[in-house]
């Protein structure tokens, strides 16, 4: 079962990465990174699927991508940090850690 949670993982980290290489890619084999970033993604989005509830990993993988997205607008293009964003990230955390212990509870069940 850990294994899943590991593709869960890997394809949220694959999802940032293709998403940044969006705002950086101007050559040819810049863009055929991406693809193959792309790929991987969902090959690792199927593979937790397998035995995972499709619903919680896709949200799972949804909100990191989001989040992680957020944190390269601030880190990176340095987008101004505000109240309002700290409130709908602490909520999507939140939920992203329902969703996980949610999942955890029906298989004790």
């Amino acid at each position: 079962m850990k294994k899943d949670w590991i593709y869960v993982a890997l394809t949220s980290l694959c999802e940032i990465l293709w998403l940044l290489g969006f705002s950086f890619a101007t050559a040819w084999w810049q863009w055929v990174l991406i693809v193959a970033l792309i790929v991987l993604d969902f090959h690792f989005l199927a593979k937790a699927c397998e035995n995972l509830p499709t619903g919680t990993v896709y949200a799972i993988f949804a909100g990191v991508g989001t989040f992680g997205t957020v944190l390269i607008d601030l880190v990176i293009f340095n987008k101004p940090f505000d109240l309002m964003t700290s409130a709908f990230m602490l909520i999507l955390v939140a939920g992203i850690i329902g969703l996980k212990l949610s999942d955890g509870k029906k298989e004790e069940a």
